[in-house]
């Protein structure tokens, strides 16, 4: 375990040229995520349906004219006040919730991830339109005693928040930072210079050291992987940059980070209907059983369950807690923790329904173990026992 000391001004920190040295599927050399005029992404998988623009307005159209919005009335999701650890030294894996999709975990090697952080009351452009938390924040960046890295999943104002990376340059300067490709030049023109960008199938080694003790360095490999959403900030800039899930592995313990994601596009149905049904074999996205053959096992999954109704409309770019589970079992995670729900009102389905539907999820699949694939309060922290 190292006793690396935790002030920024007492360590170094290098990071390696990507490279696919890792496993990687046959065709990954063939690029088939990019699009073939060079100018932005694409998810190449049957598993995924781009939205027309009709269909995005009717749901605008709809939403507006029946006023429809999950009650979010007080009490929702718990928030507690964080308990970081004060010093690197853990025996266990650990992970808190700040909210959304944003994850601190921190490794027994004593390296500290932060995973999508978004510390604003607001998801958008503008401090003043655009959804708004529904619940507290748990914390503020000025709590986190030691962030090492921050990786990005993609550019959604959800996941990547301008106020929140420029407070991080300032509290935590010598944070590497590590994005999908074609994001790099957005936090270069915000001052940031110590990006990493990566595309699928590609990883990096990071390595902390304390100018203290020569003895005492923390060794991190960090991999892009895929997964299917989408990407934009701007009107004019839908899939100019890439989107993706990511692993890192530090001292022996894996993390695999779901980011934002669908599993498969299942059309518009009655109500009533599972699409799960034996009538409904829809296509599946094919990268998570490759990412848990060629990558796998985990130790711990972050992996999305919320924000999926309309499901006719919702289904290709994000997972509902049905699709989670399958992502769980194809990734070869031993362990998971739910995300991306109980922060901000993105779709239509009830505020709480996401653990609900997870406790059921789980039992179609046979899986009544508790703590296995499990949710927790926001700012609550769980540390991951080794799983044979």
């Amino acid at each position: 375990m190292s006793n690396i000391v935790d002030n920024a001004a007492l360590y170094t920190v290098a990071v390696s040229e990507p490279s696919r040295a890792g496993g990687a599927p046959e065709d990954a050399k063939e690029l088939r995520h990019h699009r073939q005029d060079g100018k932005g992404f694409r998810n190449p998988w049957d598993s995924w349906k781009d939205p027309s623009i009709l269909r995005i307005l009717r749901v605008i159209l709809w939403r507006r004219l029946t006023g429809a919005s999950p009650d979010t009335t007080p009490p929702t999701v718990p928030v507690h006040k964080p308990q970081f650890l004060t010093t690197r030294q853990t025996p266990q894996l650990r992970a808190t919730w700040l909210g959304h999709a944003c994850y601190l975990v921190e490794f027994p090697s004593g390296l500290r991830v932060l995973f999508d952080p978004v510390f604003t009351k607001r998801c958008s452009p503008f401090s003043w339109l655009g959804p708004s938390r529904y619940t507290e924040m748990p914390c503020e960046i000025e709590h986190i005693p030691s962030i090492d890295a921050v990786i990005i999943s993609h550019n959604h104002y959800d996941h990547m928040s301008h106020p929140t990376i420029l407070k991080i340059r300032e509290l935590h300067p010598n944070a590497s930072i590590f994005v999908p490709l074609g994001n790099r030049n957005w936090f270069t023109a915000c001052g940031i210079h110590n990006v990493t960008e990566l595309d699928w199938w590609e990883e990096c080694d990071m390595r902390l050291s304390s100018v203290v003790s020569e003895s005492d360095t923390i060794i991190a490999r960090i991999g892009c992987l895929p997964c299917q959403h989408t990407s934009s900030r701007r009107l004019i800039d839908k899939n100019a940059t890439l989107w993706a899930s990511w692993s890192v592995e530090s001292g022996g313990k894996k993390v695999w980070f779901g980011g934002d994601t669908g599993y498969r596009a299942v059309p518009e149905l009655p109500d009533d209907v599972d699409d799960y049904g034996e009538e409904h074999n829809y296509p599946h996205c094919p990268a998570f059983k490759q990412i848990g053959d060629l990558r796998g096992p985990f130790d711990l999954g972050l992996i999305p369950i919320g924000a999926y109704n309309p499901r006719w409309f919702m289904s290709p770019m994000h997972a509902n807690p049905f699709d989670s589970v399958n992502i769980f079992l194809d990734t070869k995670c031993k362990r998971a923790l739910g995300m991306h729900w109980g922060t901000w009102v993105l779709t239509g389905e009830p505020v709480l329904e996401p653990p609900q539907l997870l406790r059921v999820a789980l039992s179609r699949k046979n899986i009544s173990e508790k703590g296995v694939f499990d949710v927790c309060d926001i700012g609550q922290s769980q540390e991951i026992v080794a799983v044979n």
